[in-house]
């Protein structure tokens, strides 16, 4: 028997019509070009329907919320389908992905995220591709995780950035391989794929997220006024995207002690990388050891994407701070590569 999918559609270049004020999702548009290109009723192709959240976004509008709806719908139709494509805006693919890993405790199916460049509805697109490609992964290979398929590369959801804002490759792992392949022939990289060890008896959703965090780019100059600013109430978790290995200008006392303030309050700070390919190594450097000292946990090689995610989950759980940072630098979704 063919397997069956759930096309959730979110909105998104990849079912866009132009309009009076530019590209614009439109309800029912993508489901009707589907149904109309016989690629998608070929006898390979797995059976599929598609559930449009309503209303469409751009997913540059896209807030944790939405992420909490997308969730909820697989977990409505967890049993009645073998795996979910979310169609969805590249600009914060990478964010929703990285959620999704997260509040899908306890997945067992595959879960592929993928979209468009360019618009189904234009001559020269890479939507179709996309689209057939990430149905092809999820109906056919055991990948019991949260994935973005993109120009026939499948990666893992939660170590996913967009790179590329012009080329049909517009994602990368730097940290980690792909999980598969599609060339003439759809390689899967097993070794690479992420089983959970955790028996959570079925799949749950975590929906419970705490929207009180966010990213500081730190950069040359800036000043402890505008770090003790950002780290204010009612803030309670900040990535801290440093230098280097994990490094910051600790020689500067009002910096330093701007986060050992917020550290004090019960704000969980995780030290991550500016770099796109490395980890944050807090023992190497000088001004990685006062990082540590001021209260921050090493964010070894996660993506910010990860790494706010991932905070806001476990905020959400409503954990103690040093539960928090215990769990920020365990690996449990396949986020971060652990270097002793």
């Amino acid at each position: 028997m063919k397997k069956k999918l759930l096309i959730i559609y979110t909105g998104g270049t990849i079912g866009m019509k132009q309009s009076p004020d530019g590209w614009i999702p439109v309800s029912g548009f993508l489901e009707e070009m589907m149904t109309e290109n016989r690629m998608f009723q070929n006898d390979i192709m797995p059976d599929f329907e598609i559930y449009e959240l309503n209303p469409l976004l751009d997913s540059s509008d896209m807030t944790p919320h939405d992420w909490v709806q997308i969730a909820k719908v697989i977990e409505s139709h967890y049993t009645d389908f073998q795996g979910f494509v979310i169609l969805h805006g590249t600009d914060t693919m990478a964010y929703t992905a990285s959620a999704l890993a997260f509040m899908l405790e306890g997945l067992e199916k595959p879960v592929i995220l993928t979209g468009s460049q360019i618009p189904m509805m234009m001559p020269r697109n890479d939507a179709t591709e996309n689209i057939i490609g990430a149905m092809l992964f999820a109906a056919n290979h055991d990948i019991p995780e949260v994935c973005v398929f993109f120009d026939n590369i499948l990666l893992r959801g939660c170590r996913t950035q967009k790179v590329n804002a012009e080329g049909f490759r517009a994602f990368e792992s730097p940290n980690l391989p792909p999980l598969g392949i599609g060339g003439i022939h759809i390689n899967i990289n097993q070794n690479v794929v992420f089983k959970s060890e955790m028996d959570t008896g079925g799949l749950t959703v975590q929906s419970n997220l705490d929207t009180h965090v966010g990213v500081l780019w730190l950069f040359p100059g800036i000043s402890g006024e505008v770090v003790r600013n950002y780290l204010r109430p009612p803030i309670r978790g900040v990535v801290i995207q440093a230098f280097g290995s994990g490094n910051g200008p600790v020689s500067h006392r009002a910096f330093i002690d701007a986060l050992a303030e917020a550290n004090e309050r019960g704000v969980v700070l995780v030290d991550c990388t500016q770099c796109a390919i490395g980890t944050v190594l807090l023992d190497d450097y000088a001004t990685g050891t006062g990082m540590a000292k001021a209260g921050l946990v090493s964010g070894y090689d996660m993506t910010p994407e990860a790494a706010l995610t991932k905070l806001a989950y476990l905020l959400g759980k409503g954990y103690s701070q040093e539960e928090v940072k215990r769990w920020m630098t365990t690996n449990i979704r396949g986020e971060m590569t652990i270097t002793i």
